[in-house]
């Protein structure tokens, strides 16, 4: 197999055997766009499936589990949280030469921008509070009802994860960042007190929601193999963070247009929503929360990059989100220290949000 061809005659033959009700022949379509696990589209006799597999070539420990996120979509069938049907887990490499999963075809609308330029004005709203509404319902499932207790560790949620993403990062590094050093040094004295122990998605942003074709409603929350257990708080940071970064054609951002013009919640407005429906209280450490998010996703962009050069990255775009480290780490030390990196990331509202 190719990184960008799949065996069909034989995967056929395979889900023929393993998969109830399946018939081919298939025909296979990549999904563009995501850094992650290259997914395909697969329609057969018997209908439209998905398949997502693990990228070739050498892995970063503990990257790309789709095991995992097969595991925990077949979980959450039934929680409140819309999700696509999981249907089969094949770990037989020999099938199409990696370890793959296959799922349910969900037929929806799924947005790139969080501008949402396909929409009016006045809609965009409601589409704001739908994301807000299942982030909260993601947050509040029941996590030993729904057989996740062993999804993740509990307590110090945030310095695993600082540890563990500067483990990632120094192990893809491709050039120094005084940014990131700094982030990776001021973070874990900044760490806030344990903030729960929820089902925590690990990459909340609009283009991994399925959203209804003709209303605000989601259909299914993609791409879970960054879920864990630990604070909710992290999926907010990271969601908001598109408030803030610059436009870009990587990873789209809403910093420097207009929000009240296009009919965007303010990130008070956000994070309001977000308290009354998941029953929070107000967030201790804002600045901490954002400046985590963009060292996190720095240090999962530099594995892109990584990839990039190895030439198993999932995307066309791996090249250029991998040069998107910098600004990001740049953004995430300016809100821990101003003196030094001040100037250099917008404020998300043309006020200061109190939190």
């Amino acid at each position: 197999m190719t990184r960008n061809d799949l065996p069909t005659d034989r995967l056929a033959a395979y889900l023929e055997r393993q998969l109830d009700g399946f018939r081919g022949p298939l025909t296979a379509t990549r999904f563009t766009g995501g850094q992650s696990n290259p997914t395909y589209r697969l329609d057969a006799v018997s209908g439209c499936y998905v398949l997502r597999l693990r990228p070739s070539g050498p892995l970063l420990a503990s990257a790309h589990a789709i095991d995992r996120e097969f595991r925990v979509i077949g979980a959450l069938v039934g929680s409140g949280v819309p999700v696509a049907r999981p249907l089969l887990l094949c770990d037989d490499t020999s099938v199409i030469g990696s370890m793959f999963y296959l799922m349910s075809h969900v037929d929806g609308r799924i947005f790139r921008d969080p501008a949402l330029p396909e929409l009016d004005r006045d809609e965009r709203a409601a589409y704001y509070d739908e994301i807000i509404r299942v982030l909260a319902a993601i947050h509040r499932v029941d996590v030993d009802r729904a057989g996740l207790s062993g999804h993740g560790r509990a307590g110090n949620y945030f310095a695993r994860q600082i540890a563990r993403w500067t483990e990632q990062y120094r192990a893809s590094a491709t050039a120094s960042t005084d940014a990131m050093e700094m982030l990776i040094a001021t973070l874990p004295t900044r760490c806030p007190a344990d903030g729960g122990h929820a089902l925590v998605h690990g990459d909340f942003r609009i283009d991994n929601l399925i959203f209804d074709r003709d209303r605000p409603q989601v259909l299914a929350v993609l791409d879970w193999e960054l879920s864990t257990l630990g604070d909710p708080l992290a999926d907010l940071g990271y969601f908001c963070m598109a408030l803030r970064l610059p436009r870009n054609p990587v990873i789209p951002g809403l910093g420097g247009l207009d929000r009240a013009t296009l009919g965007i919640p303010t990130e008070d407005e956000l994070l309001r929503r977000y308290a009354t429906a998941a029953g929070k209280a107000a967030v201790p450490d804002w600045p901490f929360v954002l400046a985590f998010s963009y060292f996190r996703l720095a240090a999962i962009a530099q594995g892109v990059a990584r990839r990039a050069i190895q030439g198993n990255a999932s995307s066309a775009q791996a090249a250029e989100a991998g040069q998107m480290v910098q600004l990001l780490a740049v953004q995430g030390a300016a809100l821990l220290d101003r003196a030094q990196f001040g100037g250099a990331i917008p404020a998300a509202d043309t006020t200061t949000p109190s939190h």
